[in-house]
């Protein structure tokens, strides 16, 4: 079972209307792995890793994550679905922005943030009817986007730094929704409870 699936279960199980294997643990890995190393330069942790993350945003976060949305579609998993062509789409948006040679300004970064914080929010309150580990991703990458979007706005070093260590937590709980979500499904049983929506 997915762990960005509608179901309230927490085990994974055999369906016969999946025709394909779960794709979340390939989304949740995209999305944490990209986003951990752009969080790393945005919190002033590691600086280079605004340029090491160019390859990753276009093939793993975008491509990748893109194609793991495409497969939710395939099982008719809505969320999975939204959430993970949307993010692939951001990951290319981003990789786009860092290597067109275009100059965006402060205000123009400052959008590009906001609007993604908006679908963020409202993809939170969807969210709540997942589970645990995902509601808590979408918190926490609400907070990362509204601080960037801030950030940008303002040329605010501060407000950028808060959201890569804000980046940086929600790309570790997205890593344990992957690993759960593999794991789980290799073991065929609950190894790392997920919390499904009652």
């Amino acid at each position: 079972m997915t762990a960005l699936n509608e179901s309230t279960k927490d085990a994974p199980t055999a369906s016969s209307a999946a025709p394909f294997a779960d794709p979340g643990a390939l989304g949740l890995g995209a999305f944490a792995l990209t986003t951990f190393v752009l969080s790393l330069a945005n919190a002033n942790l590691i600086p280079g890793g605004g340029v090491a993350v160019l390859g990753l945003a276009l093939f793993y976060g975008g491509i990748a994550q893109l194609l793991a949305g495409l497969w939710e579609f395939a099982n008719k998993n809505t969320f999975g679905a939204t959430a993970f062509c949307s993010y692939g789409a951001f990951w290319l948006a981003a990789w786009f922005l860092l290597t067109s040679g275009n100059k965006v300004d402060a205000g123009g970064l400052g959008l590009f943030f906001l609007a993604w914080a908006i679908f963020t929010l409202y993809m939170t309150f969807a969210a709540i009817k997942t589970n645990l580990v995902i509601l808590l991703v979408f918190i926490a990458l609400t907070l990362t986007l509204i601080f960037l979007a801030i950030g940008g706005f303002a040329t605010n070093d501060t407000m950028n730094h808060i959201g890569g260590y804000l980046g940086i937590i929600t790309a570790i709980i997205a890593w344990y929704g992957s690993f759960a979500t593999v794991t789980n499904a290799t073991w065929k049983r609950v190894v790392l409870p997920v919390w499904p929506s009652k």
